[in-house]
């Protein structure tokens, strides 16, 4: 039987997303990493799978894996490449929609010539929601890395962890080297995604990601925006933003105690079928 997908991409971001509500398939680690091989597979940074709700308030169930086979809690990105797969193959009439995720329940809703905004909900602070091990909360963290040397990181959890830290210049940053130290760091047991921002005034920044599982990706939606929230609780950045990503631009909304809005464009990228034996052990 052949599995019927869609390559998509956010600002570069891409993803093959797969419909199992009117088809059957079973992913393991092993069969998403030979998928997202860039040379003998398909070639992704996660795997996008939308399946039925468990809630009868919710329109879809949404689950993401990364390119190392890993499941994840949210992807900015993916979530409005999801919801626009899930109009545009006929799965739901709604343009406005609630979509449950590991991390609970997201609104996108579609817009004109393919972008969508984004409720993202309420970002999270506390070190025990990020998980990030800390004797107390602080405004802002040190964390060793090797050579004895330090970062300071903010640290948000937008779905999934992020650790946010401020840099002069973002092509310059170092983020082969630092990127994967903070990703593994002791002090964060799930592991983390690492972003490095520049802020260019207070209504505009550039923004590079180490993603965790993946490596430094095109674009990153949950990382822009706790990157954002971080400059606005840091008072460098204005309540609405555009973070400026290497594959393109997100607009980013927030004001303290609210939830977090996200707005940025899709692409469908081309639709195939393939045989999953090929890929599973």
């Amino acid at each position: 039987m052949l599995l019927e997908f869609t390559k998509m991409h956010g600002l570069g971001n891409d993803f093959m997303v797969v419909d199992l509500i009117s088809q059957r398939a079973y992913f393991d680690a092993m069969t998403i990493r030979r998928l997202a091989d860039r040379h003998f597979g398909i070639g992704f940074d996660q795997l996008l799978i939308v399946e039925p709700p468990d809630f009868p308030n919710v329109d879809f169930k949404y689950r993401i894996f990364n390119a190392d086979g890993s499941e994840v809690q949210q992807c900015g990105n993916g979530v409005r490449c999801f919801a626009r797969f899930v109009y545009e193959h006929q799965l739901t009439t709604k343009t406005k929609l609630r979509v449950q995720t590991c991390s609970g329940i997201v609104e996108p809703e579609l817009g004109a010539n393919g972008w969508v905004r984004v409720n993202m909900g309420y970002p999270k602070f506390l070190p025990e929601e990020i998980p990030f091990t800390a004797d107390e909360p602080e405004s802002l963290y040190d964390i060793d890395l090797q050579d004895d040397e330090k970062l300071t990181i903010d640290v948000v959890n937008m779905g999934n962890p992020h650790a946010v830290t401020i840099v002069s210049d973002v092509l310059t940053a170092d983020v082969a080297k630092i990127g994967p130290q903070v990703e593994s760091h002791v002090r964060f047991p799930e592991r983390v995604n690492a972003g490095f921002m520049q802020i260019v005034d207070d209504k505009h920044a550039r923004l590079r990601v180490f993603e965790r599982g993946v490596g430094e990706t095109m674009a990153c939606g949950t990382g822009a925006c706790a990157a954002a929230v971080s400059g606005m609780r840091r008072g460098l950045l204005a309540s609405s933003v555009e973070i400026e990503l290497a594959g393109g631009k997100l607009q980013i909304e927030w004001k303290e105690g609210d939830v977090v809005w996200m707005t940025g464009p899709t692409a469908t990228v081309y639709e195939g079928r393939l045989d999953l034996r090929y890929f599973q052990s």
